[in-house]
């Protein structure tokens, strides 16, 4: 009797443990950073479906957050506790609607009140150029964390994801079908992002410590931030 109940309570253990480690994977906390599951999951296990129902996260107050819809049929962006979602309508169409209850396979968001705004450099154009910039103004700041980037853009390519239902992914190749590339000029946008060195696969892509998605200021266009050409922008960053 007495090596069942051991037996019995060595399983409970294992059981508890087990469901521990994966309630840490799908939702970790990195300082004011919350990641809930990883890009890479998506690309490569083909977990498509809704992990997180962005209605339950709160406080909505200065609510960041992005990622792509369920089942890769759109993007998401949450700007100061809107929540918007960007879906494709034709090659050269999309529409954008504020839709409170959400989900996303993989997402990260963070809460920011105040921010230092500084002017970007005119000799910062580009994605790349802009991740140097942020890295050289962060090494001693808390990482990872949120950002935007507020002003007009000479020309930027965004994407939006728009799988075919029912598809099975096992790659980020298949994970891409569908997505739908639109190119704007000269538009006014506010740029939610995240920074992080440490991120790759998880909320940035695996050659890139940004993940951005754009959204004009008339809020008819949104999507992922794959290509830019920086006009006058403001950078803003956490305070603390």
């Amino acid at each position: 009797m007495l090596n069942n109940k051991l037996v019995f309570i060595l399983l409970a253990l294992i059981c508890f443990n087990c469901k521990s480690n994966k309630e840490e994977q799908q939702n970790i906390t990195y300082s004011d950073v919350v990641s809930v599951a990883a890009m890479k999951d998506v690309m490569w296990k083909g977990e498509l479906y809704g992990k997180i129902q962005l209605d339950t996260i709160n406080p909505k107050k200065g609510l960041y957050g992005l990622g792509p819809e369920a089942y890769l049929r759109g993007e998401i962006v949450i700007n100061n506790g809107k929540t918007y979602v960007s879906r494709v309508l034709t090659d050269s169409t999309m529409t954008v609607k504020e839709i409170k209850n959400a989900k996303a396979p993989f997402f990260v968001y963070a809460n920011v009140n105040d921010w230092n705004k500084i002017k970007l450099p005119s000799s910062v154009k580009s994605i790349k150029e802009l991740e140097a910039f942020i890295d050289s103004k962060t090494k001693d700041k808390k990482r990872p964390f949120a950002f935007k980037l507020e002003g007009s853009v000479s020309k930027a390519i965004i994407h939006i994801q728009n799988l075919p239902k029912e598809t099975r992914v096992s790659s980020p190749k298949e994970a891409h079908q569908g997505q739908t590339n639109y190119t704007l000029e000269n538009e006014n946008t506010e740029i939610i992002g995240f920074f992080s060195t440490q991120h790759q696969g998880v909320f940035t892509h695996h050659d890139s410590f940004l993940h951005m998605h754009l959204i004009t200021k008339n809020e008819k266009k949104m999507g992922h931030l794959d290509d830019v050409i920086f006009n006058e922008m403001s950078l803003l960053l956490p305070k603390s």
